[in-house]
């Protein structure tokens, strides 16, 4: 097999598409297949910068790991970071080339930000970049499996898609939609999907395959039977429900929790006592999914909070990445959770910034950038002043914090000039790198950093010791094996509930399905 290929579609956002991506990953792994992950156009705030320093969506870094592969900038080349309802900064392979509206990029005719080409609503000036880097991964792996975004029956936007049936008659690859049963209406979201698309999309689409099913199999067949003779395709398989799944996609707030908090099932701790986190869920929250290490700790409970009454039996506060930093500012002081902050830090209660939320800690923000409100006060507990570059940093540091060792990635404009306090990140000389503290105050740009096992174990015993809780971290928690088990557990979904040998041929064919559909009321 040499550069064969999926399409992943689905019916809905949060249908499965970016684990079921992930488990057929794993399943061609473990089964020797080179395979790598590619999904040409996502828009999410949660992303990962790759070893060459490019910004990529988290999910399709997760998806790389699946497939036991380094991420690169080709796997997702094009990136886009909602700044408000209406405005995203868009990366492109990787590097951040400018903001542009929602109708300059589906529909309108601007051109490239800082550039000549025509660009955002034109098809045909992304078209030809997806295809290319779709292309240079299908030379390099086995197999290449492709994620949607969406619905491919976003009919409003077919014209400008370049990432479900664009990139799939680009490419020539089979289509396998996936549905959310759990939701409710899969039969009819399958049916409806297939009946929208052109009929050269409609040739591409080889069939379906059913998520989060909970039950009696035997009890859906007969719906399975009839979606075959209602639109000439089978479905290759159901999965199951598959309970306390914590892995990293881009759809929501509320997928990372269900994993977060491990669906409410707390593990108990190696101590007497279990340590209360809450993280404010501020505005355009970037990267929230550096909580899930600590949320992988027995006894550590980790939530998202909006309210000043919900910080008061918190052990620690995390204020969280964000793409608005200002707007998270405002935000925090209209609640009210400003002062509430505040008060735990005179109080000596810790409080832990990252990257935005390290930003919101300072004394003063000059945002010329991203906001472009000037010059604005933080929240001053923390002794430095934040600047907005144009250029963003995008890293892979590592250091020493807390005496254990560092690893994160960097993603921001911010500029952190430090005129105080104690660094919190440093070289193996002792030699500053990032962050500040003071008293039991924490901040630092590093996203990640919370996955390297013995630095989170360090920095909770602080947080227990400054709480008077008796909590003692496991000694033996590794969140990097913890998530391979969980990556293993999605190849195993796919191997034991999925018709592997019909999506392996699929993936060989990388040719036109062609199959009919059959009109509503035809005979059954």
């Amino acid at each position: 097999m040499t550069g064969g290929g999926l399409l992943i579609a689905g019916t809905t956002s949060d249908a499965g598409k970016s684990v079921v991506t992930a488990g057929i990953c794993r399943w061609l792994a473990r089964k020797g297949v080179s395979v790598a992950p590619f999904k040409a156009q996502n828009m999410s705030l949660n992303s990962f910068v790759t070893r060459e320093g490019a910004e990529i969506g988290r999910a399709q870094a997760m998806q790389a790991q699946a497939a036991r592969v380094e991420p690169t900038a080709l796997m997702n080349p094009v990136l886009l970071k909602p700044g408000s309802d209406r405005s995203s900064q868009v990366v492109l392979l990787g590097k951040p080339v400018g903001e542009m509206s929602a109708r300059g990029f589906f529909g309108g005719t601007q051109r490239a930000p800082g550039g000549d080409g025509p660009y955002g609503g034109h098809r045909e000036g992304l078209l030809d970049t997806v295809v290319d880097c779709l292309a240079q991964l299908r030379s390099s792996y086995d197999a290449v499996i492709c994620e949607g975004a969406g619905s491919p029956a976003e009919i409003n936007l077919r014209r400008t898609d370049i990432v479900n049936m664009g990139i799939a008659r680009a490419a020539r690859f089979p289509v396998v939609v996936v549905g959310d049963i759990d939701r409710g209406g899969v039969f009819a979201s399958f049916f409806g999907t297939t009946a929208l698309l052109s009929a050269e999309d409609q040739e591409l689409v080889a069939g379906y395959l059913v998520n989060k099913f909970r039950g009696d199999v035997s009890l859906l067949e007969p719906g399975l039977d009839m979606m075959t003779r209602l639109t000439g395709r089978r479905t290759y398989g159901v999965l199951p429900y598959a309970h306390g799944l914590g892995i990293d996609e881009e759809d929501g707030l509320r997928v990372s929790l269900r994993g977060t908090v491990r669906e409410s099932v707390v593990a108990p701790p190696a101590g007497e006592e279990v340590l209360r986190i809450a993280v404010c869920a501020v505005p355009l929250m970037s990267n929230f999914t550096d909580v899930d290490a600590l949320a992988a700790e027995p006894g550590v409970v980790v939530r998202f909070v909006d309210r000043p009454e919900e910080l008061a039996d918190a052990d620690l506060v995390v204020l969280p990445g964000t793409r608005g930093t200002v707007r998270a500012l405002e935000w925090l002081r209209e609640r009210g959770l400003a002062d509430a902050v505040a008060r735990r830090a005179a109080e000596g209660r810790p409080v832990l910034g990252i990257c935005g939320g390290y930003q919101l800690l300072g004394e003063r923000i000059e945002d010329e950038v991203e906001s472009r409100a000037g010059t604005v006060d933080g929240l001053g507990l923390l002794p430095l002043r934040v600047r907005f570059a144009v250029d963003k940093t995008l890293a892979r540091p590592v250091g020493v914090a807390l005496d254990e060792p560092v690893e994160g990635y960097e993603i921001h404009h911010g500029v952190a000039d430090v005129r105080g306090g104690d660094a919190f990140l440093t070289d193996t000389e002792g030699r500053p790198l990032d962050g500040c503290r003071s008293g039991a105050v924490w901040g630092t740009h590093w996203h990640g950093s919370l996955e390297s096992d013995a630095f989170r174990r360090a920095l909770l015993r602080e947080v227990a010791a400054a709480s008077g809780r008796r909590f003692v971290p496991a000694p033996d928690t590794s969140f990097g094996q913890l998530r391979e088990e969980q990556l293993d557990r999605l190849g195993d979904l796919i191997e034991e509930h999925a018709d592997t040998a019909g999506l392996l041929r699929l993936i060989e064919s990388g040719a036109p399905v062609g199959l009919p559909f059959v009109a509503p009321g035809a005979p059954r």
